[in-house]
């Protein structure tokens, strides 16, 4: 009962200090590939980098502690922080207060539901996320995911548009003109590192040693050069009236939201009163009004922060020392600039007009605060846990999917028992317990797990050095990672993702039924044009897998069964045989309901109408796997009606859930228990003689193949 409740306790049998010692060594591997990637997804999921920290050092140990694998890697991921960010973003603006706050929530979310799915033994209700889905939306998240990172490599700020290809386009446009020519050598820098240790051997930890070899250059070199002045530095007139103007317009929205949120609270209190209709329609035209205000405004300062993204500056210093800015269009001789370019570092809220930040080097992670976060279970507010809640349930199954996959392909190698359930409920833990610790939702690493496998964890407590290895960064290791470039982040998302892409998934989905193939190809497509609106790409999947099987469920297949050359009774369509024109055999391939009764009987009055000289028909129902009350009523009719058409009506491999539903409605005493046979075989043996008494067919095809080319 103990490893029930605790499953970590197993890990202790036979434990020695040879196995502790791998286990370690493991787990300060998988922390080496943690740490900078987890600082890379947090800012793939919207957030500061360190929170990424803060997503490694709790949901590691908890999911290995609770789970039942004991190799797989949890935390930060790259499709489950892409999916934060697509959640959040209507909620809240990306690094706001408000947006962090969500994702708290949206983890504790995830947490409870993956919990109780596997408390409640419910770990199968992942199947409707078909592998075809799957493998359409991971291949187009891998793609989004790659090229979200194009704007850090190439050092260029762009606002985000309706859908991620605009905002790619936007990203290359800006490229060619305002390229930052030493971060892209960077991020170039950091992709040759990688693949290169890589190749050269895979157990180096090729990441780290890429964050560290740029951050020592970043360092040293001075790539982050930033400099705050007041607005009067800015040697151009026409510039701090955009300043001012993008401050005021800021402002009025934030006023306008103000008023909204007033106006919205005052409306919710009025449709509890009756009798002020007129006054509810005032107060939702004003509402109304705001609304249309604040895009309007958002409109003009979003073309305000385009047109100051785009200005280049030249610092120019003056006989006294002071450092004057000129927009770089103006000609000055050499002697008198830097040489640098510096660009207004501007984003969604109002720019301080006394310490303007003028960017002349490349982007840096910045300051990490030191220390671990504050433990403190998220407030939870209903109404966003509602919105949330559509969010939470797809990366809860994505999420599971993909450990859960990750886990069973370890478990193959090493022989482990894997326990689904148990899975489920450690994912929970480590989601619901993360959260606490300011973690925004996790999952199982593929390239992590794959590390710790190879490093050869032989427990979960490879996992808990892990852990503890993150622990010790965020106490006292953080400053080091001041200089570390934005764009070897960029690279490291890259270098991740590339492992997603599996075009040989499509294939293989149409090879295996081309409908599968379709529906990959169309979750992929959609996934990709309706980004960053993911979730839409799995609800088109899903749909389409839900009316494929109802449509197969509707119509199964029915096949007209002959003999074939190897003396088995098989499909005479698929096989080119001949059929008796005495005795249809028709095997029913699904289970008898209510959706698809009618079918069988449509089929079958098919059969009579196309052949005038049948006589007996055989239903081998040991393809019926289960009937309803309207299968056996249809059923029941069928019997009757051929009967009084004078045919002869048998089953044979009646299925026992599907005798038993014949026998406790009278079904049986109807068909007669001497009309149903355990095989095919005794059914036609039986029935053979009788129906071809006086016929004209000297060669019967359920007794010899008849191919039909051949006749």
């Amino acid at each position: 009962m103990l490893t029930k409740f605790f499953p970590f306790l197993e890990w202790f049998k036979d434990y020695t200090i040879g196995k502790f010692r791998i286990d370690f060594l493991a787990g300060l591997t998988v922390a080496l590939v943690l740490i900078p990637q987890s600082m890379a997804y947090a800012q793939l999921a919207g957030l500061p980098a360190y929170y990424g920290l803060y997503a490694a050092f709790l949901p590691p140990m908890m999911a290995s502690l609770f789970g039942s694998s004991r190799q797989l890697a949890t935390g930060p991921v790259a499709v489950v922080s892409l999916m934060t960010a697509a959640s959040l973003e209507p909620l809240a603006t990306a690094g706001s207060e408000a947006f962090i706050a969500y994702a708290i929530m949206l983890a504790l979310t995830v947490g409870i539901f993956q919990f109780l799915l596997g408390v409640l033994r419910l770990g199968l209700i992942v199947n409707f996320l078909s592998h075809p889905v799957v493998n359409g939306f991971t291949n187009a998240a891998a793609i989004i995911i790659a090229s979200s990172q194009l704007s850090k490599m190439f050092g260029v700020y762009v606002d985000k548009a309706n859908h991620h290809y605009e905002t790619i386009y936007r990203v290359i446009v800006a490229a060619m003109d305002f390229t930052h020519l030493p971060t892209l050598f960077i991020g170039l820098l950091s992709i040759g590192i990688m693949i290169g240790l890589k190749r050269l051997n895979p157990k180096i930890p090729y990441v780290l040693a890429a964050v560290v070899t740029t951050t020592l250059i970043s360092w040293s070199t001075g790539f982050e050069h930033n400099v705050k002045v007041p607005i009067e530095q800015i040697e151009a007139t026409d510039i701090r009236h955009q300043i001012k103007n993008f401050n005021a317009t800021l402002m009025s929205i934030e006023e306008l939201s103000k008023n909204r949120a007033i106006a919205t609270s005052k409306l919710d209190s009025m449709h509890s009163d009756k009798g002020k209709s007129l006054n509810l329609l005032e107060e939702n035209f004003e509402i109304n009004l705001m609304t249309s205000k604040i895009n309007q405004f958002k409109e003009q300062a979003g073309q305000l922060r385009s047109n100051l993204r785009k200005v280049k500056f030249t610092a120019v210093k003056t006989p006294s020392g002071q450092e004057l800015f000129y927009p770089a269009s103006k000609s000055f001789k050499p002697v008198e600039s830097d040489g640098r370019v510096y660009h207004i570092k501007i984003g969604n809220k109002p720019i301080d007009t006394e310490k303007l930040s003028l960017m002349g080097g490349g982007a840096v992670v910045g300051n990490i605060p030191k220390g671990l976060p504050s433990l403190s279970i998220p407030q939870l507010n209903f109404s966003v846990f509602i919105q949330l809640f559509p969010f939470a349930v797809i990366i809860s199954l994505l999420g599971f999917m993909e450990a859960i996959a990750i886990a069973k392909a370890m478990a193959a190698k090493t022989g482990q028992r894997l326990d689904p359930n148990q899975e489920l409920i450690g994912q929970g833990i480590s989601n619901m317990i993360g959260a606490i610790g300011k973690s925004y939702p996790v999952s199982g690493s593929f390239s992590r797990s794959a590390v710790n496998l190879q490093a050869g964890a032989l427990t979960g407590l490879s996992s808990v050095i892990t852990s503890l290895i993150v622990i010790i960064t965020l106490l006292f290791f953080t400053p080091l990672l001041y200089h570390l470039p934005q764009a070897v982040l960029a690279s490291v998302i890259m270098m991740a993702v590339i492992g997603l892409v599996n075009i040989s998934g499509f294939v293989h989905a149409w090879r295996a039924q081309w409908y599968d193939g379709l529906i990959s190809v169309i979750t992929f497509v959609a996934t990709l044009l309706l980004a960053p609106h993911l979730e839409k790409g799995i609800y088109i999947g899903v749909a389409l897998s839900l009316g494929v099987f109802l449509y197969k469920s509707m119509r199964p297949k029915v096949s007209y069964l002959s003999r074939a050359e190897d003396k088995a009774l098989r499909c005479s369509e698929t096989n080119q045989l001949m059929t008796c024109k005495h005795i249809d055999l028709i095997r029913f391939e699904g289970p008898l309901f209510f959706a698809n009764a009618s079918y069988l009987e449509d089929e079958i009055n098919d059969r009579i109408n196309k052949n005038p000289e049948l006589r007996h028909i055989i239903i081998a129902a040991n393809g019926i796997n289960d009937m309803d009350a309207s299968g056996e009523e249809m059923l029941a009719v069928i019997v009757q009606w051929l009967r009084s058409a004078g045919y002869g009506i048998s089953l044979s491999g009646v299925n026992e859930s599907v005798y038993k539903v014949m026998k406790r409605t009278h079904l049986l005493e109807e068909i007669g228990e001497h009309n149903i046979y355990p095989t095919m075989e005794k059914a036609i043996a039986k029935v053979h003689q009788h129906t071809h008494e006086g016929a004209s067919e000297k060669k019967c095809p359920l007794l010899t193949t008849c191919l039909r080319q051949g006749l």
